[in-house]
């Protein structure tokens, strides 16, 4: 059972500028982020493909490094998220010409929600073993606080 998808071509040359990585400087976070992505353990995603049906899916590296980028610019929704891949030249390298639409990848993300989830305890895994990060105890405040934040009442 072979898995085809569509072309994804990172380093494909084009007219002007000649080539994707001189849109951006050499340190931009968007080579990190695609960087990890290339390191980390995507078969969980790739075993949701099966026989093919229809048109070929978007590549999973390319969704994913779409998603964990959106997510390093605060970038939540599927619909902000098509239209950075069409403005933004960060994402627009991400994509390597591919112009996926918001309902794609607001079903990519929600069809591998728990394999994106396992991914940042991935990347988690891999800035401890750089000595980025120590996870020692990690506290996530829940505090509640009251308050009158009304604008009609004084």
């Amino acid at each position: 059972m072979s898995k085809t998808f569509r072309p994804y071509e990172p380093d494909q040359l084009l007219m002007l500028p000649p080539s994707l990585d001189e849109w951006l400087p050499k340190d931009h976070v968007v080579y990190f982020v695609s960087d990890l992505v290339d390191s980390l353990d995507l078969s969980a995603i790739y075993a949701s493909y099966g026989d093919e049906r229809g048109y070929p899916p978007y590549h999973p590296v390319l969704m994913t490094k779409l998603w964990l980028y959106a997510y390093v610019r605060a970038v939540r929704s599927s619909r902000m998220l098509e239209r950075a891949t069409l403005e933004d030249v960060a994402f627009r390298v991400l994509c390597a010409r591919n112009e996926p639409d918001f309902r794609t990848l607001a079903a990519f993300r929600r069809r591998h929600l728990t394999a994106l989830g396992a991914l940042f305890l991935q990347v988690l895994k891999l800035c401890r073993k750089a000595g980025l990060a120590k996870l020692d105890h990690v506290a996530i405040d829940g505090t509640k606080v009251k308050a009158n934040a009304s604008k009609h009442k004084q």
